[in-house]
């Protein structure tokens, strides 16, 4: 989960720049990325049994 936060964060753009200069924004944007990484390892992980 963590390594995927971490891929997606990369890929979206989401930095500690981003951070200070609009929480918000940065706040919606993990919020997304969490709850995407979460469908993915559930779907991998529980689903697949």
């Amino acid at each position: 989960m963590e390594l995927l936060t971490g891929q997606m964060m990369e890929k979206e753009g989401v930095t500690e720049k981003l951070k200070a200069e609009n929480q918000m924004l940065w706040v919606q944007k993990m919020n997304s990325i969490r709850q995407s990484a979460e469908e993915i390892v559930l779907a991998e992980l529980v689903y697949s049994l």
